[in-house]
């Protein structure tokens, strides 16, 4: 149930960053992912507000996903972030961090680090 409040509340912009940080991605690209202008974000993060909902929940499940593959990945950081900008045949020879934009994307790039994990093709 926190975190349905959490969601509820929103993130703070700040959030962007930190993800941002921990998914090795500059947050112009974050930015494009999450369909959020660069000057809406300049302007609400000078004003100190909340992401919306939708957003808030987005960040959430990246974070997951993050971590999720670092533990997959061992926590070799460069070779999963690699493994991120990669063009992977599962997902349709798209590379998995280009399905950041929609929860179903995360979804499937979970879904597809499950099969690393289990030693299936991935």
């Amino acid at each position: 149930m926190d975190r349905i409040q959490i969601i509820r509340n929103g993130l703070p912009y700040e959030a962007i960053e930190a993800i941002s940080q921990r998914a090795n991605l500059p947050v112009r690209r974050l930015l494009q992912l999450l369909n959020i202008p660069q000057t809406t974000y300049n302007k609400k993060k000078r004003s100190q507000e909340n992401l919306s909902g939708n957003d808030t929940e987005k960040l959430l499940l990246l974070a997951e996903i993050l971590d999720y593959g670092l533990e997959v990945f061992n926590q070799e950081s460069q070779k999963f972030y690699s493994w991120l900008k990669k063009p992977n045949q599962s997902l349709g020879n798209v590379a998995p961090v280009s399905l950041f934009d929609s929860q179903t994307g995360i979804q499937e790039v979970k879904n597809c680090l499950n099969r690393l994990e289990y030693g299936n093709m991935a």
